[in-house]
């Protein structure tokens, strides 16, 4: 269990290292620029308000760190944890550029073992990582640990739509087109091709908030936004 747990770790940190450089592009391509917009929902679930304390896990290039920051304010914090040093690399260059860095610090370490004492936020997000964790009820269990209660913990993943003519087409776009452009952008399609191969694996919304429950989060539930593409999950401590 634990060599197929460190094997499935670091795939998962080779094909984001492999990317890191135009994974932002790419998201932005990929999703038509809806990105954003699903970062921004994700954000607002959070419950956050100015002076708070984030944390964001699986952070990559901490797009969503520094939405979060726009919140808490010169009085707040937000922390990025990620396991992978050229995402983490991309996200501070970014950070400073934003003028985020008296706000934002960033953590190098793995989700399923998260190194600060409970308690210790009032929210956690993970934006598209609970798909590439190897476990993900420990990862849920582990963000329940460090906030403080009331707070959140807010999930944004790739989902598994319903509407039965969109589903088809969906499926197509994830298994064809977005290796082609992967292959265009970054030179290979196996860390894209890894995309819909993950969706696979990964559990249902409905599941995913069962998870959630078993995990110790309250009144799960979820969001399904863009026909059903992606999901935000919240759960409350």
């Amino acid at each position: 269990m634990k060599a197929r747990q460190n094997s499935r770790e670091e795939f998962c940190k080779n094909v984001f290292s492999t990317i890191a450089g135009k994974y932002d592009l790419l998201n932005t391509v990929l999703s038509f620029n809806q990105d954003k917009y699903w970062r921004r929902f994700t954000v607002r679930q959070a419950g956050l308000k100015p002076g708070g304390m984030a944390l964001d896990v699986c952070c990559g290039t901490g797009r969503m760190c520094m939405e979060q920051a726009k919140i808490v304010g010169h009085t707040g914090s937000v922390t990025g944890v990620d396991f992978c040093s050229d995402m983490l690399a991309v996200a501070q260059k970014d950070i400073v550029n934003a003028n985020y860095s008296n706000i934002i610090r960033l953590v190098q370490a793995n989700a399923l073992n998260l190194p600060f004492p409970e308690n210790s936020f009032d929210s956690a997000t993970i934006g598209f990582g609970l798909r590439n964790v190897a476990d993900i009820k420990t990862a849920l269990m582990e963000m329940r640990r460090v906030i403080k209660p009331g707070g959140r913990v807010v999930s944004l993943d790739l989902a598994k739509p319903g509407i039965w003519g969109f589903k088809a087409i969906y499926r197509f776009y994830l298994e064809q087109f977005v290796p082609f452009l992967g292959r265009l952008g970054v030179g290979q399609d196996t860390p894209y091709r890894w995309l819909p191969e993950s969706l696979k694996l990964f559990p249902h919304q409905e599941k995913l908030c069962e998870l959630f429950r078993e995990a110790g989060l309250n009144d799960p539930r979820y969001y399904e936004l863009t026909g059903g593409i992606v999901a935000v999950h919240v759960g409350t401590k």
